[in-house]
């Protein structure tokens, strides 16, 4: 089975409307949604402690800490397909 990523909308009436055309054999697919979720923290409450990164290379053992966080929207696949299209020129 061969996996697509790409972004669709769900109109008022549930129906599923996928935003770029594909170029693929017409037949049968499955689908699996990801829908995100909105957070439910408010701004307000306190935010839990940064759990401390260790690092066996002791130069690097305060690096962590300073380097900033994640996005939450943050797709590993997606940089590192990007990465690879930059370096091999695609």
């Amino acid at each position: 089975m061969q996996a697509y990523k790409l972004n669709a909308t769900i109109d008022e009436s549930g129906h599923l409307i996928i935003d770029e055309p594909l170029n693929i054999a017409p037949g049968k697919v499955e689908v699996i949604i990801l829908q995100a979720v909105p957070s439910l923290e408010t701004p307000t409450e306190s935010q839990p402690e940064k759990p401390r990164r260790k690092s066996k290379v002791k130069a690097f053992e305060g690096l962590f800490e300073n380097a900033p966080p994640t996005p939450p929207d943050f797709d590993a696949d997606q940089a590192r397909w990007e990465a690879l299209k930059e370096k091999h020129n695609l």
